[in-house]
């Protein structure tokens, strides 16, 4: 209770009295007051009959994505495209979905062998688990490390009827990005389950978590799989959308252009942007989730900052396209070191140059430009410019996402796990 009402503190704060009680209404809804479906009380049959032919359609396993992230949130990151490709490889996947975004209160098809399933409807949920007592293929639960609506009681009892426990510690596990005052319980206790227990299939998407779960229990069913892109869907580019005056006003107004898309968050260095823009060289524009208050503390008129909302995922990659510089400009901390950010992907699929502060996971790559510190970050974003045409630089840009398909990542997850499917 406590950490609920931390987080809803944080909800006021962010979005004040009208929007909270509009959240606060959804939340209850969601997790409440959808537990109960008369639609599947009534046609208890029809779903019934539905489960059974999903499940015995064609596939090797079935995974249960169990996390409330929710398939069509603004942010589309690697929950959803991790998804997409295991069932792409065959798995048959149930998503979990919250009815605050995805208004789905049964069971709805996505895209072959990948289905959004309203867990929370208790009557929906007990059908599904009567139906997979019958199948005898390997079944898994995958969720986040970040995920605190499931308990290691929930754990235990899904591998009590004989499925795997897939944890995919995605980050630094922070009060920050859980937004409540302290860590909430059952994230902690998952992750000491999942550290303490070899049979727990373990996925990091960095090199300090996976250092952190070899310092624990070893190397024992672990598999290393970073965040992705999905290549194809950047090349794709014959979709004539038409961009806002506003955004053309701005990049048109003979400035260099910056971009970085994302959260704004305490973990976004402000001070730094701020340097950028005083600079009167450069357009500095940022589309995103403002995730706390920390936008609107510190950037106060600033001029050469455009802070242009949220847009769909589908067509962020426009606005993208039009600027001549690509960013990801992070304070260095526990959160940021343990971070495999998708966007750095995603940059290098649209081919612009790419400027990051000293992150772990971005000095990987050859074509990230990093910043060791702010006046060396001003460096490279001259460098980065005057490298946005550059045909060997771009190719490298081109060979590192086309390495880091979001395919590959789904790849390392069904190979840590098939090695004990029978």
């Amino acid at each position: 209770m406590k950490e609920k009402i931390s987080k809803l503190v944080n909800v006021y704060k962010k979005y004040g009295f009208i929007g909270f009680c509009k959240k606060l209404y959804a939340y209850i809804k969601a997790n409440y007051l959808d537990k109960i479906s008369f639609k599947a009380f009534f046609f208890k049959g029809k779903y019934q009959h539905l489960l059974k032919e999903i499940l015995n359609g064609d596939y090797d396993r079935i995974i249960l994505w169990r996390s409330s992230f929710g398939y069509n949130v603004p942010l589309y990151q690697r929950p959803q495209h991790i998804a997409n490709n295991l069932a792409k490889n065959n798995c048959l996947v149930l998503y979990e979905v919250t009815t605050m975004t995805d208004k789905v209160k049964t069971i709805k098809k996505q895209t072959n062998n990948l289905y959004l399933f309203n867990f929370n409807n208790i009557l929906l949920n007990n059908l599904l688990m009567q139906e997979l007592k019958l199948v005898k293929k390997p079944k898994y639960i995958e969720l986040y490390s970040t995920d605190w609506k499931l308990s290691v009681a929930n754990i235990e009892e899904y591998m009590a009827n004989g499925f795997g426990f897939i944890y995919e510690y995605i980050d630094h596990l922070s009060p920050e990005l859980a937004g409540t005052a302290e860590l909430p319980r059952n994230i902690v206790e998952k992750y000491e389950y999942a550290m303490n227990n070899k049979k727990v299939y373990v996925v990091v998407s960095a090199d300090e978590l996976e250092k952190d779960v070899i310092k624990r229990r070893g190397k024992t069913n672990l598999a290393f799989s970073s965040n992705g892109v999905d290549y194809q869907f950047f090349q794709n580019n014959n979709e004539k959308y038409k961009l806002e005056k506003e955004y053309l006003d701005i990049i048109n107004n003979g400035k260099i252009n910056i971009c970085y898309y994302g959260a704004l968050a305490k973990w976004f260095d402000y001070d730094l942007v701020a340097k950028i823009a005083q600079t009167n060289k450069y357009n500095i524009i940022l589309f995103g989730i403002k995730y706390d208050e920390s936008f609107d503390e510190k950037m106060v008129n600033n001029e050469n900052i455009y802070f242009l909302g949220t847009r769909d995922y589908k067509v962020l990659k426009y606005y993208a396209q039009k600027c001549d510089i690509l960013t990801i400009p992070f304070v260095l901390n526990d959160i940021t070191k343990s971070t495999s950010p998708v966007k750095i992907f995603e940059y290098m699929a649209l081919h612009k140059p790419i400027v990051t502060t000293d992150m772990k996971e971005c000095r990987k790559y050859k074509s990230v430009l990093i910043g060791k510190n702010h006046e060396d970050f001003l460096k490279k974003i001259d460098q980065a410019y005057k490298l946005r045409n550059d045909k060997k630089y771009l190719q490298i840009l081109d060979n590192e996402a086309q390495e880091n398909d979001w395919s590959k990542k789904a790849e390392a997850i069904i190979n840590l796990i098939k090695k004990d499917e029978k």
